[in-house]
């Protein structure tokens, strides 16, 4: 269980937008200095990373939430609804970046996943973020190599691959049955070829 549990923290939601920003610098064709590569990481980061998780720690000492993996349903709408305006909020200031426009596609697609996710809790269906966010990440790279014509497979691979093992972890922790998880990471593919379809 140790093990599992490792890996659903290394591969929490949160992390996931820094991990495929900083993948996408390393093989993308274009040309990034350092200090627009730093700029961007670490705008992601405070608002991927560090302005959720000072609301989750506000939403427990408020006794909204009762933990942090928000295992009910109820306790996931706050933070869902929160995640969406981020992500959608930093979705429309890089679009303005001619060069980020790419990255904004993946923040557009995030908003939307986590959209979808949020009115399924109004039918019951907890999804799985986890895979959600590996669901996008995974997408991004296909639709990047249908863009700019060239192979991404090696991330893709990677991708798959911590999908595989985040599935694992969260199926044994029993966290989410086999629907949440595959349901989890199918929007997050889909979403991200949506948005580029409607933009």
């Amino acid at each position: 269980m140790r093990f599992q549990k490792v890996i659903s923290t290394i591969l929490h939601p949160i992390v996931i937008p820094t991990i495929g920003v900083m993948l996408y610098f390393l093989v993308s064709p274009l040309n990034f200095n350092r200090i627009q590569k730093f700029a961007v990481l670490l705008l992601i980061f405070i608002f991927t990373y560090i302005v959720p998780l000072l609301a989750l720690l506000l939403l427990k000492k408020l006794n909204i939430i009762q933990s942090f993996r928000l295992k009910k349903i109820n306790e996931r709408r706050i933070p869902l609804l929160l995640m969406i305006f981020i992500f959608y909020g930093i979705a429309n200031g890089i679009s303005y970046l001619k060069a980020f426009q790419d990255i904004s596609l993946l923040f557009y697609a995030t908003s939307l996943g986590l959209l979808i996710t949020y009115i399924l809790l109004f039918v019951k269906i907890k999804t799985s973020i986890h895979l959600l966010s590996l669901g996008i990440s995974c997408g991004f790279f296909m639709l990047l190599t249908i863009i700019d014509n060239q192979s991404y497979l090696l991330v893709i691979v990677i991708n798959l691959l911590m999908a595989g093992f985040l599935a694992s972890a969260r199926l044994k922790l029993k966290m989410h049955t086999n629907r949440e998880v595959y349901l989890g990471f199918l929007i997050g593919v889909l979403s991200i070829f949506s948005i580029y379809a409607m933009l």
